[in-house]
């Protein structure tokens, strides 16, 4: 059955039975997340939780990939400015209403009363790994790739999530780096629940997700509102506000700025490739101190 009260443009939302299903559904982009997804995750999930027949939620994406992170054809390639990119001055507290909002309707998936499943196969890179990362469980094809890139440029996680998912030293080493983690690594990190060949990817999030639906909504709900508020006692939201606004400095910071003008220059591809290949990255755009008399 698929819900037709809704006029989504970058998702899909079905059910089955006890089983919910949201699809990122931009294919072509890698389900890169444009302007409208955020709030349509957000509605989707709202959705389901209003269905009492609904016990359990899979977020998954179209085609080869779960989620390529933001749509930087959208927001860093094309010139000018847009709701990610301000003029300067900048207005720190513009942009983060902007990803705040956005943080937040991924954070639905979190806050849901009805267990959510990230179903991932290809890349969940960048904001696609904010996104899965707000899912109670994630289980990933054994190939398939998560982090977040822009940890070396133009970008800070915004939903802050690292840390409480694999701990403080493995957060620092993924987002010092950038680098991804396959779904064994994944799974090692204690990131993912389960990582199995690709080709089984749909049993095995299908049987997860059966067995869950088995349970009453209740039990369901009262031990995710358990577990979650152990991870607000421990700052949650806190994190989550300190990331947003660092992720809007650095995407006005001098070297974000130069990013941005090399993305509109080469094309984000080209930039991307440069920003993930190990150089130095806008050496010549950083700033420092100038010198002052010393008082030793």
């Amino acid at each position: 059955m698929t819900d037709t009260q809704i006029d989504f443009k970058s998702v899909r939302y079905e059910t089955a039975g006890r089983i919910a299903t949201i699809t990122l559904d931009r294919p072509d982009r890698l389900n890169a997340i444009d302007r409208y997804m955020p709030q349509e995750i957000e509605a989707a999930v709202k959705l389901a939780n209003g269905d009492d027949a609904v016990h359990v939620i899979i977020l998954t994406g179209a085609g080869r990939a779960f989620c390529a992170g933001y749509d930087l054809q959208e927001f860093a390639e094309g010139a000018g400015t847009n709701p990610g990119i301000q003029d300067m001055p900048w207005d720190p507290m513009l942009d983060f209403k902007f990803m705040y909002g956005n943080t937040q309707a991924f954070m639905s998936l979190h806050r849901s009363y009805k267990p959510t499943i990230a179903k991932i196969r290809g890349f969940a890179v960048a904001g696609g790994s904010d996104i899965a990362t707000c899912c109670d469980l994630i289980v990933m094809a054994e190939d398939a790739r998560i982090g977040y890139p822009p940890a070396r440029i133009w970008g800070c996680p915004s939903v802050g999530l690292w840390a409480f998912r694999v701990g403080a030293q493995r957060a620092k080493r993924m987002l010092f780096t950038g680098d991804l983690i396959d779904g064994r690594t994944a799974v090692d990190y204690g990131l993912a629940i389960e990582a199995v060949p690709a080709v089984g990817l749909d049993d095995a999030v299908q049987a997860l997700a059966g067995r869950i639906a088995g349970v009453p909504k209740n039990q369901l709900m009262m031990s995710k509102l358990m577990v979650n508020s152990a991870l607000e006692n421990q700052g949650l939201t806190t994190t989550q506000q300190f990331a947003t606004l660092f992720d809007g400095i650095t995407r006005h910071s001098p070297e974000g700025v130069w990013w941005k003008e090399r993305a509109e220059t080469v094309g984000f591809k080209q930039a991307v490739q440069e920003r993930d290949s190990g150089d130095p990255i806008a050496a010549d755009a950083e700033k420092t101190l100038p010198d002052w008399p010393s008082h030793e």
